[in-house]
């Protein structure tokens, strides 16, 4: 078994993560799903980064404009002055009309003043993972506390994650991954990661258990359900992200 020295550090993630802000109470990735987050007593989020056409951090998922904004056309391609002309916010409720698409700067000093930690996934467009982890990382740094707990990076990326391990070795990793392929614990050892963050679907506990066994934390999204909620834990998982805080931390223990 190879443990990294992540692995066995006193750094402590909760039970439950608010999957990109309470994002089924307000539109994702926005700052008001991350306050609307803190209001429901998460005390960690999820948000995603990518980088604009003029190389920008933003918090956004999608490649491309149209699922959460009044925009179309690929993020790559819209500089950052663009997105103040765009809603974010009227696609999900007609109450938030006007919500930006953030930058990461201004996420990242919600989270600070709210005393939330995070998980931030590096959600680069294609050809861009190395330089969307820079400039993630470059800015991070400057702004999150050092006496804070560090951001939890995460992305599918390994390039991303690699990046990320150069550039800042003392803030953990989480390899995102969709089901555990042969090659897992290679991509592990090879961003060193801390955690792997696996989709819900379709895991088991005996795949639980083989990613315990390497000495890894075990992260799982986008879980919902309650009674789903409680097996993963019972199988041993050591954190859930969900897009409802409100219906799995009573739940959660701790």
């Amino acid at each position: 078994m190879t443990v990294t020295p992540l692995a066995t550090s006193p750094f402590h993630v909760p039970r439950v993560i608010a999957h990109r802000g309470a994002c089924a109470s307000a539109p994702e990735n926005t700052l008001a799903a991350f306050r609307r987050a803190h209001e429901l007593g998460a005390r960690w989020v999820e948000f995603d980064v990518k980088l604009t056409a003029d190389g920008r951090p933003v918090v956004f998922h999608d490649n491309t404009l149209d699922r959460t904004t009044d925009g179309s056309g690929p993020m790559a391609d819209t500089p950052l002055a663009a997105l103040g002309d765009l809603d974010a916010g009227k696609w999900f409720d007609p109450d938030f009309a006007g919500e930006l698409v953030p930058t990461l700067e201004e996420v990242l000093d919600l989270l600070v003043e709210m005393d939330l930690g995070a998980n931030m996934e590096l959600k680069p467009c294609p050809g861009r993972e190395a330089e969307t982890a820079a400039v993630a990382l470059d800015v991070a740094r400057g702004l999150w506390p050092t006496e804070a707990p560090p951001l939890l990076m995460s992305s599918f990326s390994r390039v991303a994650l690699d990046t990320a391990r150069q550039i800042a070795p003392q803030w953990p990793r989480g390899l995102l991954v969709e089901a555990l392929t042969d090659d897992w614990r290679a991509a592990a050892q090879e961003v060193e990661a801390w955690s792997i963050h696996c989709a819900q679907d379709p895991l088991g506990p005996a795949a639980v258990a083989e990613m315990l066994d390497a000495g890894y934390r075990v992260m799982v999204y986008t879980v919902n359900d309650p009674g789903r909620a409680l097996n993963m834990w019972d199988w041993g998982v050591h954190a859930i992200f969900t897009d409802r805080p409100e219906v799995l931390l009573p739940l959660a223990g701790t």
